[in-house]
């Protein structure tokens, strides 16, 4: 096969990059996104095998992401899906090489963190793109000999001949640029003296770039100070490693204090509802469910899953794989709450064992979905309470398409965002806009004891009239009581 050389790097005068494609990486960002966005790194980012790249002088997270790299055989000026393959000449391995010492400068560009010289090393080898099949690729990274990276095209967000086709729309692709299309999970960091390799193969390991190797090396020349200098926190630092654990940072801390957490949960669900509805909010329930677990009281903030209805033509490039409803049961975290809206369709499946054992590991406060629950048996067994409409032994794509994440939803006839707060017990299911969470749990709870006292005087044989709501005399007992009993 041919070689990538000087005049492969020469011919380049766009290098092109795509944000998030592969679906392990949007789940570890925590995003999905609905079109491919892409930026621009310089021709002169491009270097060869078995060079080095320097980590700027300052700077701590230069981070790596092995991905494939297609080469534009000829011009593709507003080419359609189904030619754009034929637009492309070759593909081989690269590394899209940054440093987010420098992201807070770069207002989205990327130019600063991933624009340096010898911060996109492609090849070894070209491997003819009629030669393979785009959908059947695999790349793998290494990073000091490790394998960190294995990722397969199967399931792209957006497939090779589909990134090429959309960027047609608005420039010309011209022979030889080259185009990023995007890394796996598990790209990491790499200090001076690591050693990079990535590599493409065929699904079949027929055909290989051989091994792009990249070392990294310490740079010396600090920044000048007329421009932006390094700068990083824990931020920079989750994004570059992966997650916080991987970045030896403290678990994250809920957004859902465990002050605000305790409160919600002293109190029940009709004194939240009542809070609620003086408030003006009247639709903030989910309807119509049944929970496995009745006896538990569950608090805790939402994560959200959408399915439309199913089309088999869509069924096929969004139902298999890594897909949707995979995405979220593998990004909830501890102590948050799935809520799937399935539009009420009560024939078929919305989730099974399996799955919800994944949340259960993972530890999920709860599963809500106004759909039906498969395996019922298994489901209902577990320690993770569930609420949902029916049992039912189909699964979803009878009637589902899992389609997206982590955005505005509705479930049981009502509207739920992601970090809302749910709050369910035995009467039912509350969704609480956070901004007002607080002061609704101390009134709450101060209206439980109000009735606290309201109950004691029925129950000394008084009257409700007057009592129930307080009148102004039994306020003033009320008063001498609260004193008292505090």
């Amino acid at each position: 096969m041919e070689q990538v050389n000087d005049d492969t790097l020469a011919a380049a005068r766009k290098v092109i990059a795509v944000h998030i494609n592969y679906p392990s990486r949007a789940a570890q960002r925590g995003r999905t996104p609905a079109q491919p966005s892409y930026f621009l790194k310089p021709s002169s980012s491009l270097s060869l095998t078995g060079g080095g790249v320097e980590r700027p002088a300052g700077c701590e997270l230069l981070g790596f992401e092995g991905e494939i790299a297609l080469v534009i055989g000829k011009p593709a000026r507003r080419v359609g899906i189904d030619d754009a393959w034929s637009h492309v000449a070759a593909v081989t391995a690269s590394n899209d090489l940054g440093v987010y010492d420098l992201r807070y400068a770069d207002k989205g560009s990327n130019l600063r963190s991933k624009g340096g010289d010898g911060f996109t090393p492609v090849g070894p080898a070209l491997i003819p793109a009629d030669a393979v099949d785009p959908a059947s690729l695999r790349i793998r990274t290494w990073h000091n000999g490790e394998l960190v990276q294995d990722g397969t095209t199967e399931d792209l967000l957006f497939p090779f001949a589909r990134l090429v086709a959309d960027l047609s729309q608005l420039l010309t692709l011209e022979e030889g640029d080259i185009i990023l299309t995007g890394t796996p999970a598990g790209a990491s960091v790499a200090k001076p003296g690591d050693v990079l390799e990535v590599e493409v193969t065929t699904a079949d390991d027929g055909l290989s770039t051989g091994r792009l190797t990249t070392t990294v090396e310490d740079g010396t020349t600090a920044f000048a100070d007329f421009g932006a200098g390094p700068r990083i926190d824990d931020v920079q630092r989750e994004e570059a490693y992966g997650s916080r654990e991987a970045a030896g940072l403290p678990a994250a801390t809920s957004v859902l204090a465990p002050e605000l957490k305790a409160k919600l949960e002293s109190v029940a669900t009709a004194t939240l509802s009542s809070q609620l509805r003086k408030r003006g909010l009247n639709n903030v329930s989910i309807d119509g469910l049944t929970a496995t677990r009745p006896d538990r009281k569950v608090v805790g903030l939402a994560r959200t899953l959408r399915y439309v209805p199913n089309r088999e033509d869509l069924f096929r490039t969004h139902g298999g794989g890594f897909n949707a409803q995979k995405r979220a049961i593998d990004s909830v975290n501890q102590g948050e709450i799935l809520v799937m809206e399935a539009r009420g369709e009560k024939g078929t499946g919305t989730i099974g064992d399996i799955l919800a054992l994944r949340a259960q590991v993972r530890g999920a406060a709860a599963i809500i979905t106004d759909g039906g629950v498969r395996d019922f048996s298994a489901v209902a067994a577990m320690e993770l309470p569930a609420y949902y409409s029916n049992p039912h032994p189909a699964v979803l794509g009878r009637r589902h398409i899992p389609w997206d994440t982590d955005i505005t939803i509705a479930c049981g006839g009502t509207t739920v965002q992601p970090g809302d707060i749910i709050v369910a017990d035995a009467d039912g299911i509350l969704v609480i806009p956070p901004a007002i969470a607080e002061e609704l749990a101390d009134d709450c709870i101060q209206q439980e004891k109000e009735e606290t006292f309201i109950a004691e005087m029925v129950k000394q044989g008084n009257s409700v009239d007057g009592l129930y709501p307080m009148n102004a005399e039994w306020q003033a007992k009320y008063k001498e009581w609260e004193a008292a009993n505090d």
